[in-house]
Order: structure tokens, then sequence, then C-alpha cells
């Protein structure tokens, strides 16, 4: 008995998803396809009936996911960075079938351990009232040490899900981190407020600014 082979638009219909959206599973190997000698991609509707059985045990066991979004500075946020992750991400929770049970969001550097919604999401996982923990990307959450992190949100039975892979990393991101790092070690130096901390940070922001090339 020859299988069923469904379209593309057929499959997102059934499915309720974007056709983004099932790229990205055909790229990510998430769904089988065949390719007919036309070319088109066509899907067994075996796929589809196995996804929606995994929805269906997704259902009976609801996913709590909290969404976690942040940009290095006031002028990422005021040109909507923020607002776009936060809505990248409540679409894929959507898709999957995640209740979203908060929307954490954070303005500064992600290697500052300070921040409030970082402690505001620490909070969350140790609580154990979260069951997945959404981010565009790994950096958004922290810098450095993700495996870290990701190793103490295991032990609470929480998972990082990575939405996207690769980030080209803006400039100016770069240089603020960058600046960041110099204030941690020379705060160790010379103390936090020393004036020639601010004379360190002031010289090598200058110096980056004037030599690294501008992004087009």
């Amino acid at each position: 008995m020859v299988e069923e082979l469904l379209k593309p638009s057929e499959v997102c219909r059934l499915l309720n998803i974007s056709y983004v959206t099932l790229r990205k599973w055909v790229k990510e190997g998430e769904i089988r396809y065949v390719v007919s000698p036309s070319g088109r991609y066509l899907f067994p509707r075996s796929e589809v009936d196995r996804i929606l059985k995994q929805r269906e045990k997704v259902e009976q066991k609801e996913i709590r996911a909290v969404i976690y979004a942040r940009v290095s500075s006031v002028k990422q946020r005021d040109q909507g960075d923020l607002d776009r992750q936060v809505e990248f991400l409540k679409r894929y929770a959507e898709e999957r079938g995640y209740r979203i049970i908060d929307v954490i969001t954070d303005v500064g550097s992600g290697l500052k351990e300070n921040r409030r919604g970082l402690k505001k999401l620490l909070k969350f996982v140790t609580s154990r009232k979260v069951d997945v923990v959404l981010v565009t990307y790994r950096d958004r959450l922290t810098r450095f040490g993700f495996r870290y992190l990701e190793y103490f949100f295991n032990q609470f039975g929480v998972k990082i899900e990575e939405v996207m892979k690769e980030e080209k990393e803006p400039l100016e991101e770069l240089i603020e981190d960058f600046v960041e790092i110099i204030v941690s070690f020379a705060g160790k130096i010379y103390g936090r407020r020393s004036k020639k901390i601010k004379q360190l940070v002031e010289l090598n922001q200058r110096f980056l600014e004037q030599n690294l090339p501008r992004n087009k």
C-alpha cells in the first residue's frame, strides 16, 4: 500500500504551524520527507500522525515554560530587539503547546550576574515551578558559563531550549561586554569607585569605537 504524501501547505494546516517552522523542522531533521521527481518536498501522512500523537502526550502532561529575553542596552530595547525576541519565543511555545507562566526580560550585559530578571528566573527553577526555559540564543541567558547553568537547571528537572542556533553579535554589544570585563578586573585592583576605572573604561571604549569596523 502506497503511503499518502502531503504538500507543505497541507502539513502546515493539519499541524497548525507556519511554513517557516516546517522548513526549520526539515533542516533539523525533526520531520521525514521525500523529494518528488520535480523537486517538490512531500511529507508522509504517518509523520503528521506521529507529531499529532506527540502533542497529545504533551497535552496530557502540561509543560510549563518561562520565556527569557535580554538585550545589552536601552538603545537595543528601544529599537524593538527585546520585543522581537519575546514575540518569537511566544510563537515557538504556542506551536509546541507549552503553557507560558511568565515572560522575563533584562536590559544589561550578559556578563552581569546580578540581573534582576536572571535572579527571578533562578527562583522559578529552584522552586520547581517551570519545566522549560526558552531563549533565542544561549548568550541571551549568559555570555560565559552556559554549560554550568544548563547543568544546574537540569538538577531541578528544567530544560533550556535554545530556539535559534547562530547569531551575529552587534558590534556595539561586544564593545559593552568588553568594557564590562575591564570594569570587573579593574575593580578588583583599584576598587569599584576609583577614578582610574572610569579613565580606563573611557580610554578602552574610545579605542574600540575608533578601531573596530562598523556593522553595515
